[in-house]
């Protein structure tokens, strides 16, 4: 996969991951600007997958009717829950677990599928690089 390509969100990713895949900025929350992932944790990954649209942790397990959302390509994948500075975890929505900032609780800014214990997915489009 060539690093440099823009996803089809169109977001240039050429700056934010290092030639090895990891990403090279912190990732932080883009609505309180706490710390989610440092450098060089991450891996960058292009994976759709659905994410509801952004909002506080209690209007996330609403399961009423269709839930408003995008599908997001490009990811930061983390193997280990314990890499994350601070991210927290909506409750379970099936076999799925929501990833959320733990200071302000915004989000999805993530998907984690219960089935992998060891792929945790924080879409780029939904956090800030510094």
């Amino acid at each position: 996969m060539d690093n440099n390509q823009k996803s089809k969100e169109g977001t240039d990713q050429s700056d934010l991951v290092s030639e090895d895949g990891k990403n090279t900025k912190s990732v932080l929350c883009q609505r309180c600007g706490s710390k989610v992932l440092c450098p060089g944790i991450a891996v960058f990954t292009e994976n759709e997958l659905f994410l509801p649209s952004m909002r506080k942790k209690s209007g996330l397990s609403n399961t009423e009717g269709s839930v408003d959302g995008d599908t997001l390509a490009a990811h930061w994948l983390v193997d280990d829950m314990y890499s994350f500075e601070n991210v927290g975890f909506t409750k379970d929505v099936g076999r799925i677990k929501y990833l959320i900032c733990a200071d302000c609780e915004i989000g999805p800014i993530g998907w984690h599928c219960l089935d992998d214990k060891k792929k945790f997915y924080v879409a780029l489009d939904r956090v800030n690089h510094e």
